[in-house]
Protein backbone atom coordinates (compact mmCIF):
# COMPACT_ATOMS: atom_id res chain seq x y z
CA UNK A 1 0.00 0.00 0.00
CA UNK A 2 1.37 3.41 -0.91
CA UNK A 3 1.97 6.07 1.72
CA UNK A 4 -0.74 8.21 0.12
CA UNK A 5 -3.34 5.49 0.44
CA UNK A 6 -2.31 4.86 4.03
CA UNK A 7 -2.66 8.54 4.93
CA UNK A 8 -6.11 8.61 3.34
CA UNK A 9 -7.22 5.49 5.20
CA UNK A 10 -6.02 6.74 8.59
CA UNK A 11 -7.10 10.38 8.26
CA UNK A 12 -8.26 11.51 11.74
CA UNK A 13 -11.97 12.19 12.13
CA UNK A 14 -13.20 15.38 13.86
CA UNK A 15 -15.33 14.85 16.96
CA UNK A 16 -19.03 15.18 16.09
CA UNK A 17 -19.58 17.78 18.85
CA UNK A 18 -16.58 19.94 17.91
CA UNK A 19 -18.69 22.77 16.46
CA UNK A 20 -20.80 22.96 19.60
CA UNK A 21 -17.71 23.00 21.83
CA UNK A 22 -16.09 25.75 19.76
CA UNK A 23 -19.28 27.83 19.88
CA UNK A 24 -19.54 27.50 23.65
CA UNK A 25 -15.86 28.43 24.03
CA UNK A 26 -16.42 31.50 21.84
CA UNK A 27 -19.46 32.50 23.92
CA UNK A 28 -17.43 32.23 27.14
CA UNK A 29 -14.63 34.34 25.66
CA UNK A 30 -17.08 37.03 24.56
CA UNK A 31 -18.67 37.17 28.01
CA UNK A 32 -15.21 37.44 29.58
CA UNK A 33 -14.27 40.28 27.22
CA UNK A 34 -17.43 42.16 28.17
CA UNK A 35 -16.78 41.70 31.89
CA UNK A 36 -13.20 42.99 31.55
CA UNK A 37 -14.01 45.88 29.22
CA UNK A 38 -12.92 49.32 30.47
CA UNK A 39 -15.67 51.58 31.74
CA UNK A 40 -16.39 54.40 29.27
CA UNK A 41 -16.36 58.04 30.35
CA UNK A 42 -19.50 58.74 32.36
CA UNK A 43 -18.90 62.08 34.03
CA UNK A 44 -20.95 65.11 33.10
CA UNK A 45 -17.80 67.07 33.96
CA UNK A 46 -16.55 66.01 30.51
CA UNK A 47 -19.21 68.18 28.83
CA UNK A 48 -17.66 71.42 27.65
CA UNK A 49 -19.28 74.63 28.94
CA UNK A 50 -19.82 75.73 25.33
CA UNK A 51 -21.69 72.53 24.40
CA UNK A 52 -23.73 72.64 27.58
CA UNK A 53 -24.75 76.26 27.01
CA UNK A 54 -25.56 75.91 23.30
CA UNK A 55 -27.56 72.71 23.82
CA UNK A 56 -29.53 74.14 26.74
CA UNK A 57 -30.35 77.34 24.87
CA UNK A 58 -31.57 75.40 21.83
CA UNK A 59 -33.58 72.96 23.96
CA UNK A 60 -35.36 75.82 25.72
CA UNK A 61 -36.38 77.42 22.44
CA UNK A 62 -37.44 74.16 20.77
CA UNK A 63 -41.14 73.44 20.36
CA UNK A 64 -41.08 70.24 18.28
CA UNK A 65 -38.61 67.67 19.60
CA UNK A 66 -38.13 64.14 18.30
CA UNK A 67 -36.27 61.47 20.27
CA UNK A 68 -35.02 58.07 19.13
CA UNK A 69 -34.13 55.79 22.03
CA UNK A 70 -32.45 52.39 22.06
CA UNK A 71 -31.05 49.75 24.38
CA UNK A 72 -28.38 52.08 25.81
CA UNK A 73 -31.13 54.06 27.55
CA UNK A 74 -31.98 51.06 29.74
CA UNK A 75 -28.42 49.84 30.33
CA UNK A 76 -28.12 51.69 33.64
CA UNK A 77 -31.29 49.90 34.80
CA UNK A 78 -29.51 46.58 34.35
CA UNK A 79 -31.29 45.52 31.17
CA UNK A 80 -28.91 43.45 28.98
CA UNK A 81 -28.52 44.87 25.48
CA UNK A 82 -27.93 41.43 23.88
CA UNK A 83 -25.90 43.11 21.17
CA UNK A 84 -22.18 43.26 20.37
CA UNK A 85 -19.64 41.39 22.49
CA UNK A 86 -22.20 40.66 25.20
CA UNK A 87 -24.84 39.38 22.81
CA UNK A 88 -25.10 35.89 24.27
CA UNK A 89 -27.74 34.23 26.41
CA UNK A 90 -26.35 31.03 27.85
CA UNK A 91 -24.40 29.69 24.84
CA UNK A 92 -26.74 31.15 22.23
CA UNK A 93 -26.18 34.19 20.04
CA UNK A 94 -29.26 36.21 20.95
CA UNK A 95 -29.67 37.59 17.47
CA UNK A 96 -30.23 34.04 16.19
CA UNK A 97 -33.01 33.48 18.74
CA UNK A 98 -34.93 36.62 17.76
CA UNK A 99 -36.14 35.27 14.42
CA UNK A 100 -39.29 33.58 13.09
CA UNK A 101 -37.12 30.67 11.97
CA UNK A 102 -35.80 30.09 15.50
CA UNK A 103 -39.33 30.10 16.90
CA UNK A 104 -40.54 27.63 14.27
CA UNK A 105 -37.60 25.32 15.02
CA UNK A 106 -37.70 25.47 18.84
CA UNK A 107 -40.53 27.56 20.33
CA UNK A 108 -39.74 26.33 23.87
CA UNK A 109 -36.16 27.65 23.66
CA UNK A 110 -37.26 31.03 22.26
CA UNK A 111 -40.02 31.38 24.84
CA UNK A 112 -37.61 30.63 27.69
CA UNK A 113 -35.27 33.33 26.35
CA UNK A 114 -38.10 35.85 26.24
CA UNK A 115 -39.42 34.80 29.64
CA UNK A 116 -35.93 35.60 30.98
CA UNK A 117 -36.01 39.01 29.28
CA UNK A 118 -39.46 39.69 30.76
CA UNK A 119 -38.14 38.83 34.21
CA UNK A 120 -35.13 41.18 33.78
CA UNK A 121 -37.45 44.02 32.76
CA UNK A 122 -39.90 43.40 35.60
CA UNK A 123 -37.25 43.47 38.34
CA UNK A 124 -35.55 46.55 36.82
CA UNK A 125 -36.47 50.12 37.68
CA UNK A 126 -36.60 53.10 35.30
CA UNK A 127 -33.41 55.12 35.63
CA UNK A 128 -33.02 58.90 35.76
CA UNK A 129 -32.79 59.17 31.97
CA UNK A 130 -36.20 57.50 31.56
CA UNK A 131 -37.67 59.94 34.07
CA UNK A 132 -35.98 62.96 32.45
CA UNK A 133 -37.44 62.08 29.05
CA UNK A 134 -40.88 61.54 30.57
CA UNK A 135 -40.69 64.98 32.21
CA UNK A 136 -39.53 66.56 28.95
CA UNK A 137 -42.58 65.08 27.22
CA UNK A 138 -44.82 66.71 29.86
CA UNK A 139 -43.09 70.08 29.49
CA UNK A 140 -43.11 70.11 25.70
CA UNK A 141 -46.36 68.88 24.14
CA UNK A 142 -44.73 68.92 20.70
CA UNK A 143 -42.51 65.97 21.67
CA UNK A 144 -42.44 62.41 20.37
CA UNK A 145 -40.16 59.60 21.49
CA UNK A 146 -39.65 56.70 19.08
CA UNK A 147 -38.70 53.76 21.30
CA UNK A 148 -36.85 50.76 19.93
CA UNK A 149 -36.97 49.19 23.41
CA UNK A 150 -39.40 46.47 24.40
CA UNK A 151 -38.81 46.63 28.17
CA UNK A 152 -41.59 49.08 29.08
CA UNK A 153 -39.35 51.24 31.30
CA UNK A 154 -40.20 54.51 29.52
CA UNK A 155 -43.88 53.87 30.18
CA UNK A 156 -43.23 52.95 33.82
CA UNK A 157 -41.32 56.23 34.23
CA UNK A 158 -44.56 58.08 33.54
CA UNK A 159 -44.03 58.95 29.87
CA UNK A 160 -47.37 60.21 28.48
CA UNK A 161 -48.73 57.64 25.97
CA UNK A 162 -49.50 60.35 23.43
CA UNK A 163 -45.81 61.34 23.34
CA UNK A 164 -44.22 57.94 22.75
CA UNK A 165 -44.38 55.29 20.04
CA UNK A 166 -42.87 51.84 20.45
CA UNK A 167 -41.81 50.42 17.11
CA UNK A 168 -40.46 47.00 18.15
CA UNK A 169 -43.39 45.80 20.26
CA UNK A 170 -43.44 44.86 23.93
CA UNK A 171 -42.16 42.01 26.08
CA UNK A 172 -45.53 42.08 27.85
CA UNK A 173 -47.66 41.48 24.77
CA UNK A 174 -48.24 38.19 22.97
CA UNK A 175 -50.03 37.36 19.76
CA UNK A 176 -51.45 34.21 18.27
CA UNK A 177 -49.57 32.42 15.52
CA UNK A 178 -52.83 31.41 13.84
CA UNK A 179 -55.64 33.91 14.55
CA UNK A 180 -55.88 37.66 15.21
CA UNK A 181 -55.77 37.40 19.02
CA UNK A 182 -53.36 39.81 20.78
CA UNK A 183 -52.83 40.09 24.54
CA UNK A 184 -51.40 43.31 26.00
CA UNK A 185 -49.91 44.20 29.39
CA UNK A 186 -49.55 40.71 30.86
CA UNK A 187 -47.00 41.19 33.64
CA UNK A 188 -47.15 37.66 35.08
CA UNK A 189 -43.71 36.34 36.06
CA UNK A 190 -43.28 33.62 34.94
CA UNK A 191 -45.70 33.91 32.05
CA UNK A 192 -46.86 30.28 32.41
CA UNK A 193 -46.21 27.70 35.18
CA UNK A 194 -43.87 25.69 32.95
CA UNK A 195 -41.34 28.56 33.07
CA UNK A 196 -41.10 28.46 36.87
CA UNK A 197 -37.54 27.86 38.12
CA UNK A 198 -36.14 27.12 41.58
CA UNK A 199 -35.05 30.27 43.43
CA UNK A 200 -31.33 29.47 43.21
CA UNK A 201 -31.37 28.92 39.44
CA UNK A 202 -30.36 31.74 37.08
CA UNK A 203 -32.02 31.21 33.70
CA UNK A 204 -29.01 32.86 32.02
CA UNK A 205 -26.48 30.45 33.56
CA UNK A 206 -25.60 27.71 31.08
CA UNK A 207 -24.49 25.35 33.82
CA UNK A 208 -28.16 24.80 34.67
CA UNK A 209 -29.76 22.78 31.85
CA UNK A 210 -32.88 24.27 30.35
CA UNK A 211 -36.10 22.55 31.28
CA UNK A 212 -37.58 20.32 28.59
CA UNK A 213 -40.96 21.96 28.06
CA UNK A 214 -43.60 20.25 25.90
CA UNK A 215 -45.44 22.32 23.30
CA UNK A 216 -48.69 21.83 25.23
CA UNK A 217 -47.25 23.75 28.23
CA UNK A 218 -46.19 26.84 26.25
CA UNK A 219 -48.38 29.99 26.16
CA UNK A 220 -51.55 29.24 24.22
CA UNK A 221 -54.19 31.37 22.54
CA UNK A 222 -57.40 31.41 24.59
CA UNK A 223 -59.41 31.82 21.39
CA UNK A 224 -58.10 28.97 19.22
CA UNK A 225 -55.50 27.15 21.41
CA UNK A 226 -52.71 27.75 18.88
CA UNK A 227 -49.25 28.79 20.10
CA UNK A 228 -48.78 32.36 21.24
CA UNK A 229 -45.54 34.15 20.37
CA UNK A 230 -43.95 37.31 21.82
CA UNK A 231 -45.51 40.34 20.15
CA UNK A 232 -42.16 41.85 19.22
CA UNK A 233 -40.51 42.58 15.90
CA UNK A 234 -37.95 39.89 15.10
CA UNK A 235 -35.08 40.14 12.64
CA UNK A 236 -36.47 39.76 9.15
CA UNK A 237 -39.90 41.14 10.09
CA UNK A 238 -41.40 44.52 9.25
CA UNK A 239 -42.39 47.12 11.81
CA UNK A 240 -46.08 47.39 12.63
CA UNK A 241 -47.85 49.44 9.97
CA UNK A 242 -49.77 51.57 12.49
CA UNK A 243 -46.59 52.40 14.44
CA UNK A 244 -44.77 53.53 11.31
CA UNK A 245 -47.79 55.51 10.12
CA UNK A 246 -48.02 57.39 13.43
CA UNK A 247 -44.33 58.34 13.38
CA UNK A 248 -44.46 59.37 9.73
CA UNK A 249 -47.52 61.55 10.38
CA UNK A 250 -45.75 63.27 13.28
CA UNK A 251 -42.60 63.88 11.23
CA UNK A 252 -44.69 65.33 8.40
CA UNK A 253 -46.46 67.56 10.92
CA UNK A 254 -49.93 66.50 9.80
CA UNK A 255 -51.53 68.03 12.91
CA UNK A 256 -49.33 71.13 13.00
CA UNK A 257 -50.84 74.39 11.76
CA UNK A 258 -47.41 75.93 11.14
CA UNK A 259 -45.84 73.06 9.17
CA UNK A 260 -43.48 70.21 9.87
CA UNK A 261 -40.40 72.01 11.19
CA UNK A 262 -38.51 69.95 13.78
CA UNK A 263 -36.22 71.91 16.08
CA UNK A 264 -34.25 69.19 17.84
CA UNK A 265 -33.70 65.43 17.69
CA UNK A 266 -32.29 63.45 20.61
CA UNK A 267 -30.63 60.12 19.75
CA UNK A 268 -30.17 58.17 22.97
CA UNK A 269 -28.46 54.82 23.42
CA UNK A 270 -28.63 53.66 19.83
CA UNK A 271 -26.20 53.57 16.92
CA UNK A 272 -29.11 54.01 14.47
CA UNK A 273 -27.15 52.21 11.77
CA UNK A 274 -30.10 50.51 10.07
CA UNK A 275 -33.41 51.67 8.68
CA UNK A 276 -35.90 52.88 9.62
CA UNK A 277 -33.96 54.28 12.63
CA UNK A 278 -31.35 55.97 10.43
CA UNK A 279 -34.11 57.33 8.22
CA UNK A 280 -35.75 59.17 11.11
CA UNK A 281 -32.52 61.10 11.71
CA UNK A 282 -32.32 62.07 8.03
CA UNK A 283 -36.00 63.07 8.02
CA UNK A 284 -35.61 65.24 11.13
CA UNK A 285 -32.52 66.95 9.71
CA UNK A 286 -34.37 67.64 6.44
CA UNK A 287 -36.97 69.48 8.52
CA UNK A 288 -34.38 71.68 10.20
CA UNK A 289 -33.50 69.66 13.30
CA UNK A 290 -30.18 69.87 15.09
CA UNK A 291 -29.08 66.43 16.31
CA UNK A 292 -27.88 65.59 19.83
CA UNK A 293 -26.43 62.09 20.29
CA UNK A 294 -26.05 60.50 23.74
CA UNK A 295 -24.01 57.28 23.59
CA UNK A 296 -21.48 55.41 25.69
CA UNK A 297 -19.05 55.14 22.81
CA UNK A 298 -18.23 56.88 19.57
CA UNK A 299 -19.83 55.01 16.65
CA UNK A 300 -17.46 52.47 15.08
CA UNK A 301 -19.35 52.23 11.80
CA UNK A 302 -20.26 54.90 9.29
CA UNK A 303 -23.85 55.94 9.88
CA UNK A 304 -26.25 58.70 10.89
CA UNK A 305 -24.73 59.20 14.34
CA UNK A 306 -21.18 59.41 12.95
CA UNK A 307 -22.01 62.05 10.33
CA UNK A 308 -22.84 64.93 12.63
CA UNK A 309 -22.74 68.44 11.24
CA UNK A 310 -21.77 71.81 12.64
CA UNK A 311 -24.33 72.75 15.24
CA UNK A 312 -24.97 69.13 16.31
CA UNK A 313 -23.77 67.63 19.60
CA UNK A 314 -22.22 64.33 20.67
CA UNK A 315 -22.32 63.63 24.42
CA UNK A 316 -20.34 60.55 25.41
CA UNK A 317 -21.22 58.68 28.57
CA UNK A 318 -23.98 57.11 30.60
CA UNK A 319 -27.37 58.45 29.51
CA UNK A 320 -28.72 58.10 33.06
CA UNK A 321 -26.20 60.75 34.12
CA UNK A 322 -26.05 62.90 30.98
CA UNK A 323 -29.74 63.37 30.18
CA UNK A 324 -30.91 64.55 33.63
CA UNK A 325 -28.02 67.00 33.72
CA UNK A 326 -28.52 68.41 30.23
CA UNK A 327 -32.32 68.55 30.41
CA UNK A 328 -32.61 69.96 33.92
CA UNK A 329 -33.05 73.60 32.86
CA UNK A 330 -36.33 72.48 31.31
CA UNK A 331 -37.41 69.49 33.41
CA UNK A 332 -35.92 70.45 36.78
CA UNK A 333 -33.80 68.27 39.06
CA UNK A 334 -34.34 64.51 38.70
CA UNK A 335 -33.81 62.79 42.03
Amino acid sequence: MSSTASETTHKPQLPPNLASELWQRHAAQERKKLANAPTPVNSTAEISPEDRASFTEHLKSSTRVLALVGAGLSAASGIPTFRGAGGFWREYDCMTLATPRAFAKDPALVWQFYNYRRHCALVAEPNRAHVALAELAKKKPGFLAISQNIDGLCQRAGHPPENIQSVHGSLFSSRCTECAYVEHDNFADPLVPAFELPEHVDAADAKFPLKPIPLSALPRCPACRALLRPDVVWFGESLAVDAVARVDAWVRGDSEADGAKIDLMLVVGTSALVYPAAGYIHAARARGARIAVFNMEQPEEEGSTSRLKEGDWFFQGDASKLLPELLKEVVGEIS
